[in-house]
């Protein structure tokens, strides 16, 4: 287990939090973004997620140095999941303690809009009907690093 990490198995949730947990710390507040059923009434079979591992794993990274200068005393640990995701597995895991509750919950809401902005991970969802990549980062990395991405 790293800080800030791609990983393609299941995340374990425990790991992560516990990452951030010290004597200092009074309260930690732990995001999971789930794989959705329905998305603006259209059904979701599945989602498959792609990215950069190293530049992603840097710009988590960078992610955890941002709150961690906006929230001094924050604890930061971030996970994503690449590859097949089945309905209500884990993408996405942000782990934020902080000796008070107001910092952990601030500092965890930028972590998932920072990661949205910053890091190069790409998400197809998977219909009955069709599949789309979804996103400001449209397109694969493969179709990215040959300029086809839309």
């Amino acid at each position: 287990m790293k800080q800030f990490e791609i990983v393609t198995q299941p995340i374990e949730t425990e790991q992560y939090r516990d990452f951030t947990i010290n004597e200092r710390q009074g309260a930690v507040v732990v995001f999971t973004g789930h794989v959705r059923e329905w998305t603006k009434g259209i059904r979701t079979q599945h989602l498959e997620y792609e990215a950069y591992i190293p530049m992603a794993e840097k710009k988590l990274a960078q992610i955890g140095k941002e709150i961690e200068e906006k929230w001094p005393g924050t604890i930061t640990t971030i996970v994503h999941r690449i590859g097949p995701l089945q309905i209500s597995d884990i993408a996405v895991l942000i782990a934020v303690s902080s000796p008070h509750r107001k910092a952990a919950y601030a500092a965890n809401e930028y972590a998932i809009e920072r990661i949205k902005e910053i890091v190069p991970i790409w998400k197809k969802e998977i219909w009955e009907d069709g599949a789309e990549w979804q996103g400001h980062q449209k397109g694969t990395y493969n179709e990215a690093k040959k300029g086809k991405a839309r």
